[in-house]
């Protein structure tokens, strides 16, 4: 695949593209119901889309606002694959499959968040008490 937005280039993005079409492959073959089937396409769909659009900000605040999202987006999935276990629509290996995609994926943005976060952190002020208040 040509790479063509910075964000391409992250592993965690080509992660989260793989995990879109691993699921699309599990989807394909079982029938979870339309409405479990339509909320693990958005959430699959909102990891990549979401660290796309939080690469492009320019402000580590943000940058970590859109990469949380995406972890979430990332635990819902691993919720999904619960749900469709219990309902037996799921088998233990492709379960294990998705869930070895998905920590990963959250591996990479915890450790994205944590170093952005670093860089937001402001240093603790030190006021000089002993000096009148401004304006007197």
């Amino acid at each position: 695949m040509q790479i063509y937005f910075d964000h391409e280039k992250l592993h965690v993005y080509q992660d989260a593209i793989a995990f879109v079409a691993w699921c699309d492959g599990i989807l394909h073959t079982r029938n979870p119901g339309a409405s479990l089937k339509g909320q693990f396409e958005r959430a699959a769909s909102s990891i990549a889309l979401n660290i796309a659009e939080g690469n492009g900000k320019t402000s580590a605040r943000d940058r970590c606002r859109f990469l949380e999202v995406a972890r979430g987006s990332s635990l819902e999935c691993a919720a999904c694959l619960d749900v469709m276990a219990a309902r037996d629509l799921l088998t233990g290996e492709d379960g294990d499959s998705g869930k070895r995609m998905l920590i990963e994926i959250v591996r990479m943005l915890t450790g994205l968040i944590s170093s952005l976060r670093d860089r937001v952190a402001e240093e603790q002020a030190e006021y000089d008490s002993s000096l009148p208040p401004h304006g007197q």
